[in-house]
């Protein structure tokens, strides 16, 4: 029997959903549903706060509608470009920052032997 592409993701997301759910309680878990395709996990910090985890299972559809298929594979690729492009941009401004510290103490001495 064949199924609408619509029906065949809710099936897909019921299973995988299914599978989380059956993960975390056999570690002890306390999963709660709070919604079709998400459950949240009560949890206690590394400081004693109680805080909720949430996942989400979806199943996408992809862009514009479902014309263009979502592809994992390059949102992954963008994720990890996205990734290095931060992490570039934190050492340029590490770099600046030094340089800046390094002209500040320089004026800072310049001024004080002047004014010896």
């Amino acid at each position: 029997m064949a199924v609408s592409r619509k029906v065949e993701r809710e099936i897909l997301r019921n299973d995988f959903l299914g599978k989380v759910i059956e993960s975390f309680e056999q570690i002890g878990e306390d999963v709660l549903r709070v919604k079709s395709n998400e459950v949240a996990i009560p949890v206690v910090g590394c400081e004693g706060n109680e805080d909720w985890v949430v996942i989400t299972v979806k199943v996408p559809t992809g862009a514009n509608k479902g014309l263009e298929p979502y592809d994992g594979y390059e949102m992954a690729e963008e994720y990890e470009m996205k990734l290095k492009e931060k992490e570039r941009k934190a050492k340029e401004k590490a770099i600046a920052k030094e340089k800046k510290i390094q002209r500040d103490r320089e004026i800072r001495e310049k001024k004080k032997s002047k004014e010896n």
